[in-house]
C-alpha cells in the first residue's frame, strides 16, 4: 500500500480506489506522439544553470525551472485528464481527507513528453540526491545514475506502480500538506509543473511549502509559479549543516484554496509505488 503523509498523521493511500488500468513495465516504449511536438530531449534542459538550481535546493529545499513547458505542451498535457486510456487510477481527495479536488495516476507506458522529462530530470537531480544521502550518512545504497536503474530497484522492492500524476482543482478545491512517499524507497526530490495560467485560468491555488527544523516553528513559503514553470521540491527531508554537523529538515507541500476557475498540475515523482 502506498503512503501519502498528511500534516497531522500518516494516511494509507488506496492506489486502486477507483477503476485501474492494467500495469505495464516501464521498459515498454513511451506512447507514440504523432506530431513529434512532445518529445523532450536532454538539450531542452541545458538552458538552465543546474549548479545554481542545486545551490537553491541545498539552501531552501526547492528550486524553479521557469518555462519548462510551453503553452501548447501545457494545454496538451492538461487535456489528457479526460482521456481515460492514459491513467490507471483516479483519486477523489475529499474521500480520503486529503483536501478537495481529484487526481489521476498515469499508467505505463507514459506519454512521450512525460517519459522524456522523467528520465532527463532524474539525471540532473541525481547528483543533488546523492549529495544529500552522503551528507546525512544514510545507510541506503547510492542513488543510481540512470532512472531506469532506480525503477529496477523500486520493482525489486515491490514498488511497481507508476507515480506520475495529473491533478485537477476547481473553485473551492485545495490540497492538504503532505509528503509523496509511496513505499520504503523514496527518491528525495520531485517536480511539479503548473499547466494553467494564474489570473486567467484560475485565482488562488498557490503551491505552498513548509519547512520544519528541529525545535523551531514551521516556515511557510508560497512559490510564484506561472504556466509552464516547474518547481523542484524536497519530497520528505533535506540536510542542513549546523554547528554539530548536518541535521534533517522535514518538508511538506500542498495547494491553497482555488478561488475561481480550474487549475491543472503535472506531478513527476521519480520512485514508483507499492
Amino acid at each position: 500500500m502506498a503512503k501519502r503523509t498528511a500534516s497531522a498523521a500518516q494516511v494509507a493511500l488506496p492506489l486502486d480506489a477507483e477503476a485501474s488500468a492494467p500495469l505495464l513495465q516501464p521498459t515498454a516504449p513511451a506512447k507514440p506522439d504523432a506530431d513529434g511536438a512532445d518529445v523532450a530531449s536532454e538539450a531542452s534542459l541545458q538552458r538552465y544553470d543546474w549548479a545554481a538550481v542545486g545551490s537553491e535546493l541545498n539552501r531552501q529545499g526547492w528550486g524553479l525551472l521557469p518555462g519548462l513547458l510551453d503553452a501548447a505542451q501545457c494545454q496538451k498535457m492538461a487535456a489528457m485528464y479526460g482521456e481515460a486510456a492514459h491513467f490507471r487510477s483516479r483519486i477523489q481527495m475529499q474521500r480520503h481527507a486529503f483536501g478537495r479536488g481529484e487526481y489521476q495516476y498515469f499508467a505505463y507506458p507514459l506519454p512521450a513528453l512525460l517519459q522524456a522529462l522523467r528520465t532527463a530530470l532524474y539525471a540532473r537531480l541525481q547528483p543533488v540526491a546523492e549529495q544529500w544521502r552522503a551528507q546525512l550518512a544514510a545507510a541506503a545504497p547510492p542513488w543510481p545514475a540512470q532512472h531506469a536503474a532506480l525503477l529496477a530497484q523500486c520493482h525489486a522492492a515491490g514498488q511497481r506502480r507508476p507515480t506520475p500524476l495529473l491533478l485537477r482543482y476547481g473553485a473551492g478545491d485545495y490540497n492538504c500538506l503532505h509528503q509523496d512517499l509511496y513505499g520504503a524507497l523514496v527518491f528525495p526530490l520531485q517536480v511539479i509543473v503548473l499547466l494553467s495560467q494564474p489570473g486567467e485560468d484560475f485565482d488562488g491555488g498557490e503551491l505552498v511549502l513548509t519547512e520544519q527544523r528541529p525545535r523551531m516553528q514551521s516556515r511557510v513559503q508560497v512559490l510564484p509559479l506561472q504556466r509552464g514553470d516547474a518547481a523542484i521540491i524536497a519530497v520528505r527531508e533535506r540536510p542542513v549543516r549546523g554547528t554539530r554537523g548536518s541535521y534533517r529538515v522535514q518538508h511538506r507541500h500542498g495547494v491553497s484554496t482555488v478561488l475561481r476557475g480550474q487549475r491543472h498540475t503535472l506531478g513527476i515523482v521519480f520512485h514508483d509505488a507499492e
